[in-house]
């Protein structure tokens, strides 16, 4: 996403954001108290007949300014409660541990950083400029970038900022950006015509669709040649996904997602469509022996549908990632098509990411698309998505791609290419780039992977050293960790807590709640960094701090007792 902030994160030491935090919430939260008084005093004085002759005049704009300023004040102490800022309470979060079914607005890897520090009372009350929706939309988005917007503003660089943050929180690979910048300057790529110019076909340009089409058959191991038409590129496979769903569902209706997931869906969900993500909450905890952390069966599925139907939700899709953001499991093809089987019964649309789907660098791991499955059984209802920014490392380039079998979905994607297709510049190189075969087999893909495997083997064997449980996966750019053995109690609030004490040794790493994880204490970690030595001394350097701080917090947990 792209972060409109200039707001940098300190450490709370210098900003006091404890005090601050709790001093913003009381002035809001008089305020709101103010306003509530005023409008249920001016509504007892109002005389029916004489409100009657207002409103015909055209002075009932007052009372829709009170509302839409009550609805941001609302928006302004929840956002202030969910941003999960030091010394402020989270509603969402029991002591049990239980993130809970309620839909969530999250950004896609940073949630509940401190929010804006406002320096005075009409920036933090805002205007009445917005729509109660653009209010709740932009409250929600600005609470959930603050971590990232630190990072844009103060990044680590060798030279230059030996102390600013390393962020190994968003998932980006820049392990081969040598390889991607030297390809990308080569003389086929430095090319310009008059179409490229000028508006194209809002599906994408033909050339690349064509070209799209042609790499997912090969790469995908489908068993015949894919259709152009069924290709649609937009710019970012949020684009994509929130384009997807606003055409298949209709505003409060749902989609079954397993959790935890890629939290930006959420965000996305919201954002046009208005669907709810409906969670299928997974277990780390072994039962029988044989079953794997975090597995998903028909039978999870089938109860979390039912839940919804008795609650009276219009459940429309099935969403899964593969591999799997953040735990980086690969679905087996028998799973993928017992879970394809469970949307047939049910008539659900099936949305498969595959964003991941190069990325997989364990030799030992076989990953199978959706679109390898000769006989689908359901194929109008399963669509497949995919991009260039993991696998390539280029997600810069903001292009998102998605395979449908269903015609009638593609041509109604095409809406959407009217204000979020993708530089015509961009699909003339992504298309070179994808055409250039060789060079993807035989120098891109093996380094690629090579380097993977050695970043997630160095980052691995830390965690093993300090004897940190995760799971051990082959795919994908992150590790998934368990750090409950640092949380005392072992709540969400302490979860958090300890996030923002990576923040302070200018660290960046996704907190399972941003993932909906239903149990505290876990954590993503991105290894496709080149920094990893630097920002795993300072991740155990936080960890070390955080155990010499346990006695001290337990005193004065019993003197409070």
């Amino acid at each position: 996403m792209s972060d409109p902030s200039d707001t940098f994160h300190m450490p709370r030491g210098q900003m006091g954001d404890q005090s601050l935090g709790a001093q913003r919430l009381m002035e809001t939260m008089l305020h709101l108290k103010k306003t509530i008084e005023e409008c249920l005093r001016q509504q007892a004085s109002k005389h029916p007949q004489r409100e009657l002759v207002l409103e015909e005049q055209g002075s009932s704009q007052a009372a829709q300014d009170q509302a839409a300023l009550l609805s941001h004040l609302m928006c302004q102490v929840i956002g202030l409660l969910q941003s999960g800022a030091p010394g402020l309470p989270s509603p969402s979060l029991g002591s049990g541990g239980d993130v809970g079914a309620e839909q969530q607005v999250q950004s896609p890897r940073q949630l509940d950083q401190p929010l804006h520090q406002l320096s005075d009372s009409e920036s933090a009350f805002g205007t009445h400029d917005l729509s109660t929706r653009g209010i709740a939309t932009s409250t929600l988005f600005q609470a959930s970038i603050r971590d990232y917007q630190s990072y844009l503003g103060d990044k680590f660089h060798k030279d230059k900022n030996t102390l600013g943050f390393i962020n190994l929180g968003v998932s980006e690979n820049k392990l081969c950006i040598d390889l991607m910048t030297k390809r990308l300057s080569q003389k086929d790529m430095n090319y310009i015509e008059e179409s490229l110019l000028q508006y194209s076909d809002f599906r994408g340009q033909p050339f690349l669709r064509e070209e799209v089409a042609r790499f997912l058959t090969y790469y995908c191991k489908a068993p015949s040649q894919l259709d152009p038409e069924n290709v649609v590129v937009l710019n970012g496979c949020c684009s994509v996904f929130s384009a997807l769903i606003t055409v298949l569902c209709d505003p409060g209706e749902a989609i079954l997602t397993p959790t935890p997931f890629y939290g930006g869906l959420v965000f996305t969900s919201n954002l046009y469509a208005n669907v709810e993500l409906i969670h299928v909450h997974l277990d780390s905890e072994v039962t029988d022996g044989e079953t794997p952390p975090f597995q998903l069966t028909v039978g999870r599925l089938e109860q979390a549908l039912l839940e919804a139907q008795l609650k009276g939700k219009k459940v429309r899709g099935l969403l899964l990632i593969n591999p799997q953001n953040p735990l980086g499991d690969i679905y087996s093809l028998d799973s993928l098509k017992e879970y394809l089987e469970f949307a047939k019964r049910y008539r659900l649309h099936v949305i498969i990411d595959e964003i991941y789907m190069l990325s997989v660098f364990d030799e030992s791991t076989t990953f199978h698309s959706v679109l390898s499955i000769k006989s689908l059984p359901d194929p109008d209802r399963t669509h497949m998505l995919w991009g260039i920014g993991k696998d390539f490392g280029i997600s810069g380039f903001r292009l998102g791609v998605l395979y449908t079998h269903n015609k009638e979905v593609a041509s109604a994607m095409s809406a959407f290419g009217y204000v979020h297709s993708l530089c015509g510049l961009i699909q003339y190189k992504v298309c070179q780039l994808l055409q250039d075969r060789d060079w993807i087999d035989r120098v891109y893909l093996p380094t690629n992977r090579f380097r993977l495997k050695t970043a997630h083997r160095y980052v691995t064997n830390k965690l093993q050293a300090l004897k940190i449980p995760f799971l051990k996966r082959g795919s994908g750019l992150y590790v998934w960790i368990s750090l409950k053995k640092y949380l005392n109690p072992c709540t969400f609030e302490e979860e958090l807590l300890l996030h923002h004490r990576f923040l302070d040794n200018k660290l960046i790493l996704s907190h399972g709640k941003s993932y909906q994880c239903k149990e505290p204490g876990w954590f993503r970690l991105n290894f496709a960094d080149r920094h990893l030595k630097l920002a795993m001394r300072r991740f155990c350097q936080v960890l070390e701090e955080q155990k010499l701080n346990e006695p001290e917090k337990l005193t004065e947990d019993a003197l409070r007792e």
